[in-house]
């Protein structure tokens, strides 16, 4: 993992954009925006994966009654 010891090129650009006095309304639409973004981002590579690896519900219901925590002791 890279130490952040400068800005992102992501964050360079946000720069950009935040060196203008926007509106609340708009900064909310910015952050929607750039949530939907992410989100559609993290769908795909779902998507992607679920392919990739043939999972199906099947698999998603066996994940899910798993018990993969150890015991107390």
């Amino acid at each position: 993992m890279k130490t952040a010891n400068r800005l992102t090129n992501l964050q360079l650009e946000l720069l950009k954009v935040f060196s203008f006095d926007l509106s609340e309304q708009q900064i909310i639409e910015i952050r929607e925006l750039l949530a939907k973004y992410f989100a559609e981002q993290a769908a795909g590579e779902m998507d992607r994966l679920w392919e990739q690896n043939n999972w199906s519900n099947n698999t998603m219901e066996k994940w899910a009654n798993e018990h993969l925590r150890t015991t107390y002791k």
